[in-house]
């Protein structure tokens, strides 16, 4: 899902030896702290700040999949490295405490053997959003316990605890008999070709359906009708599950690329 902000693409111009994370944003003050991966903390007042919750889910192949619920703030891939307006830019993954991916929208996957996942939200310009010198987050045990909110005493002076954010996850359920599983499908994208070429799904109602998806390009796959996207990265597999609890004709399409994919038909 790609939203610019009004007007086009925010300047990333600064001064000469300045970088883009201290260049002046509009908003917020920028505080001296950083964050583990050396990123400035923008302090907002909390009846403005964003918040973010997350939720985790068991996936078919053994990791996660990671969707993420926001207020106050939305996704501007289009205007990443621009400056930092009020509510806008992206989250990262933390997965064990190393940033490992970045979302553009409020889907993402976290792969097998992670114990503990934060979610984090960055403005446009890379600084981390904050409330009291705080990153605005939230993080999840991947066991199904929510973690602390506030780290251990021994976590550096520089990283201070969470702020905002709630999380919650779902363990894993048995592992299901064949009649439970659903069905998977593999889709390879290269270009504007699509592998296998676009053609419809039929499903019961209630059958659950995995996409498994792997493209050329960075892009989004969306689900018309359920509202489930999929951020994909290029030449990196991406999983995505779901329960087709509503019946009709769906389009599963790439945002960027405006590419169909495939249609479900669900009876």
């Amino acid at each position: 899902m790609s939203l610019a902000g009004c007007g086009g693409r925010a300047t990333t111009h600064h001064k000469p030896g300045t970088t883009h994370e201290e260049a002046g944003g509009s908003s917020g003050t920028l505080l001296p702290a950083r964050d583990e991966s050396g990123h400035r903390l923008r302090e907002v007042p909390a009846a403005t700040a964003p918040t973010v919750r997350v939720e985790v889910r068991p996936d078919t192949e053994g990791g996660w999949n990671v969707h993420l619920t926001v207020e106050r703030f939305r996704f501007t891939p289009d205007s990443t490295g621009g400056a930092a307006l009020p509510g806008r830019g992206h989250a990262r993954l933390l997965a064990d405490g190393r940033e490992t991916a970045r979302l553009y929208g409020t889907w993402g996957y976290v792969p097998p053997g992670v114990r503990t996942l934060t979610v984090r939200l960055h403005a446009d310009d890379h600084t981390v959003w904050a409330v009291a010198g705080a990153p605005v987050q939230a993080t999840v045990r991947l066991d199904g316990t929510p973690a602390a909110s506030t780290p251990p005493s021994s976590a550096p002076p520089s990283t201070p605890p969470s702020a905002t954010g709630t999380a919650t996850a779902t363990t894993a359920p048995p592992t299901p008999q064949p009649s439970e599983t659903g069905r998977t499908v593999t889709l390879t994208i290269t270009g504007k070709t699509v592998q296998p070429p676009p053609d419809r799904i039929e499903l019961k109602k209630g059958e659950r359906l995995t996409l498994r998806v792997t493209g050329d390009r960075a892009d989004t796959l969306h689900v018309h009708g359920y509202d489930r996207e999929l951020p994909l990265s290029p030449g990196v597999p991406a999983t995505l599950t779901l329960t087709a609890d509503r019946t009709g004709l769906f389009e599963v399409e790439t945002h960027d690329s405006g590419l169909l994919l495939t249609q479900l038909v669900v009876r």
